[in-house]
């Protein structure tokens, strides 16, 4: 127990557990913004993937040049033009981008939770009770987004980007209290 109080990282979160409710709440406050304006968090959203993938592949494509002589030449100027391309295409279009991508997140729940189902049914699990509910509610998210789809792609993903903000948010806020709870009931 000594350790784990005493170790680098909790003395870290103790030292600043100020900063680091701060930051919880900060995020929680920001998530339910996200959440509020869900629309907006969404675009927000697709224009920063959109210069994130424009810069990276920029980067991608320089390094490409600046090893020309490297086996991977070829590897690293296909990259860097696709993430580029995807980036410039993002923001065009930030709007089609996330009705897009509303589509691919609704597939990608529906194809887990139907896995997540089979698994549970077919292999002998302590828990297989929770991983049938987790692919229950990923089924039912996938139907619900794909049902309301193209609606669904204008707050869907900032909607999942508040939701995720808030539990980050959660964790924090958490952790310091935690830690400050942890070390109060240590004896000096």
């Amino acid at each position: 127990m000594d350790e784990l109080v005493t170790g680098h990282g909790v003395e870290e979160v103790r030292k600043h557990s100020t900063w680091f409710m701060v930051m919880g709440v900060a995020l929680i406050v920001i998530g339910c913004l996200a959440i509020g304006s869900a629309a907006i968090a969404t675009l927000v959203s697709m224009i920063i993937l959109g210069w994130l993938l424009l810069i990276a592949g920029i980067f991608e494509i320089v390094h490409g040049f600046a090893r020309r002589r490297w086996g991977g030449f070829f590897v690293n100027l296909l990259g860097g033009a696709l993430y580029a391309m995807a980036g410039f295409i993002i923001l065009l279009n930030p709007g089609l981008a996330a009705v897009t991508l509303t589509l691919m997140i609704a597939v990608l729940f529906f194809v887990t939770g139907l896995i997540r189902i089979a698994i549970a049914l077919s292999t002998p699990l302590q828990h297989r009770g929770w991983l049938i509910v987790n692919g229950l509610l990923s089924v039912v998210l996938g139907l619900f987004l794909w049902r309301s789809w193209p609606i669904s792609g204008f707050w869907a993903i900032g909607l999942f980007v508040g939701i995720d903000m808030i539990f980050d948010g959660w964790t924090e806020l958490m952790l310091a209290m935690n830690v400050r709870t942890m070390l109060a009931a240590v004896p000096t």
